[in-house]
């Protein structure tokens, strides 16, 4: 009998980053990689994303485990928010669970989960008629590892991230010789890195890139030097930390981020240090005590991300490191292309700071990801028969299957695939077995999911254009308004220099809220600010030719305390017909006023603007009418019922 056999992505295809994938033997799930993203610069006020986990908690049942490939945030940021939905064994390199645990621990609701299982590059995990096996890698982590899973119909293979290097130090190495054994034995499918197959050339050695960093440190011999890494990247850490020991410079660490790495990569014997690390290492209270010479900052960001972090010390905005003239800030970290235009930018404040920059992506072709040689080697070791590459936007896939058309698959055999696309092996063949709807989940502060399109794309024009803010004050029972409507703005125009524009957008409002409550019957306050928001929209666009977010707060006047007055009314026979506005606060009942001499003489001698006492009116009517509140514009407080303000 045939074992039905699935592979469904969840996010790492046409796409940098939140890599994760499905594969589904018979009615075991088993996931690979739990991966974030940052955001691109369209989804503002977003800190990260992961993928759309509905379909694997519909399924959690299935789930075998969580198969993780290394310690970067691309493989394991997700992890956390995934934990916090379903409990599944987590299966992982030594380093790379210590790393995943730093981040579960860190997320409340996934907090304390123990489900941990560490293995290595020749592991074996049995679930039934299928095994789990791994592969050690070249990346920029110690102990990466690829994944098999055998199953009886054949293996399928993720890569990871990998690269191929033979100078790699241990714990860096990709397994050869495995690669040659596995591919003996038959893959149906490899799921495998095609990052670095769009970009021309080989990358250049670990080997080559620490020299670089080496004769960097050698030739600014004035003036601090700040790297920016990132978190996870335990080689270029490793380098930075041989580097300042052989130019005699102490090091300084800045992230919260970081130093938990470092301080696991020390315990795990991951990192290793050349001196005591009591020499080496600075805290960064005591930075203002070190001459800039023998200065060096490590520095990352939030969630281990840098380039942020140094439009902060760019900018002042960091409370503890400024960039100063005369500083090397040397960015390590390779971006992708979606933010090479926000690293342009953040150069540009470094350089107006008074600093000089390097980047190793603009000296040295540096990358942790196979290149077009590195992707078609692996294929020619693995020799599967159907290649789905991963890792990347679409036209990286498509540099991808350009380089396996050229070592002899063909259309049949590579596929592209979506978020959502569910490729099938019925035995003989693969096919598209339909796809779902796998969007992404974004994360913004302790929020998860909670950002949609609507809110991204208020928060886009508010960027661009803008608030405008009208609120008016109505008597819905009497449908009339009771205070003049006040506008006002923020990123939209100056209002002081704009008083035409202001002036005649209120005389706008309060004729489109007069029209409103007077026609209609049944009082419908969603019509009534649609009505205003519309007539607002039309008429700042026609004047400004921008569509700022209007936001109409429509207030009614509080009745209980008019109901107040018109039963007082009554009783002193309808001693007014003018109409009193709501006072701040319920009527109460005043205290009695002692007796003063000659009071009744003043009583007489009346101003002459002085409401006359209506006929029929008795005197305690008359002293009532005169203990009345003064009029008042209503505002909203404890007196007034705002009504339905967006």
């Amino acid at each position: 009998m045939t074992t039905t056999l699935s592979i469904m992505p969840f996010g790492g295809v046409r796409e940098n980053g939140k890599n994760m994938y499905a594969v589904t033997v018979g009615e075991d799930i088993f996931i690979l990689d739990a991966g974030l993203k940052y955001p691109e610069s369209d989804l503002l006020g977003v800190d990260v994303v992961i993928p759309d986990f509905a379909y694997l908690v519909e399924n959690a049942d299935k789930i075998a485990g969580v198969f993780l490939t290394h310690g970067h945030a691309d493989a394991i940021g997700a992890l956390p928010y995934l934990l916090s939905e379903v409990k599944v064994p987590v299966f992982g390199s030594e380093l790379t669970i210590e790393l995943a645990k730093l981040a579960v621990e860190a997320e409340p609701e996934a907090k304390g989960f123990d489900d941990y299982h560490v293995v290595r590059g020749n592991s074996e995990v049995s679930f039934g008629d299928v095994t789990v096996s791994f592969f050690e890698t070249t990346h920029t982590i110690p102990e990466s590892l690829g994944i098999v899973i055998e199953t009886p119909e054949g293996q399928i293979v993720y890569t990871g991230d990998f690269k191929i290097d033979t100078t790699a130090l241990p714990y860096y190495r990709t397994d050869l010789a495995r690669l040659a054994q596995i591919g003996a034995k038959g893959v149906i499918a490899v799921l495998a890195d095609a990052a670095g197959t769009a970009s021309y050339g080989l990358s250049a050695h670990e080997s080559e890139l620490a020299e670089y960093v080496l004769d960097s440190f050698r030739a600014h011999k004035n003036g601090r030097i700040i790297v920016a890494a990132v978190a996870s990247n335990i080689q270029r850490i490793q380098q930075v930390i041989d580097a300042a020991y052989k130019v005699g410079r102490k090091i300084v660490i800045s992230g919260n981020d970081l130093e938990k790495v470092v301080r696991t990569a020390l315990r795990l014997k991951k990192l290793h240090l050349p001196m005591p690390e009591n020499e080496l290492f600075v805290s960064l209270k005591n930075l203002s005590k070190l001459a800039p010479e023998e200065t060096v900052i490590l520095e990352t960001g939030k969630m281990g991300e840098p380039i942020r972090h140094l439009q902060r010390m760019a900018q002042g905005d960091d409370r503890n490191i400024q960039i100063q003239e005369g500083d090397l800030v040397f960015i390590t970290t390779t971006p992708s292309t979606a933010m090479e235009g926000y690293v342009a930018r953040t150069r540009d404040m470094l350089f107006r700071a008074g600093a000089s920059v390097k980047q190793i992506s603009t000296d040295k072709k540096s990358s942790g990801h196979a290149s077009k040689e590195d992707f078609q080697l692996l294929l020619n070791l693995l020799k599967p028969q159907h290649v789905i590459p991963i890792q990347g936007e679409y036209r990286v896939l498509n540099a991808a299957y350009h380089a396996a058309e050229q070592v002899g698959y063909d259309d049949d055999h590579v596929w592209l695939l979506a978020k959502g696309d569910n490729l099938r092996w019925d035995g003989e063949q693969m096919f598209l077995g339909g796809s779902i709807q796998v969007g992404s989940t974004m994360i913004d502060g302790s929020g998860v999911g909670d950002i949609g399109s609507i809110v991204l794309n208020d928060r886009r024009i508010l960027s661009e254009d803008g608030v405008f803010i009208a609120v008016v004050t109505i008597d819905r029972k009497k449908k009339k308004i009771v205070a003049t409507p006040k506008i006002d703005s923020r990123g939209f125009v100056y209002v002081k220099t704009s008083r035409d524009l202001i002036r005649e957008a209120g005389e706008l409002v309060e004729k489109t809220v007069a029209e409103g409550i007077k026609n209609t019957k049944e009082f419908d306050w969603g019509n009534l600010k649609n009505s205003v928001r519309d007539a607002l929209g039309k008429f700042l666009f026609e004047q400004t030719r921008r569509k700022p977010v209007i936001l109409p707060v429509i207030m009614e006047a509080n009745q209980n305390g008019r109901r107040r007055k018109r039963s007082a009314s009554k009783t002193n026979n309808k001693s007014t017909d003018k109409p009193v506005a709501a006072p701040k606060q319920a009527a109460r009942k005043p205290k009695p006023k002692k007796k003063v001499p000659g009071a009744q003489q003043k009583k007489q001698q009346a101003p002459a603007n002085q409401q006359v006492k209506p006929a029929g009116a008795t005197e305690e009517g008359a002293k009532k009418k005169k203990r009345r509140p003064r009029r008042r514009k209503p505002k909203a407080t404890q007196g007034e019922q705002p009504v339905s303000a967006e």
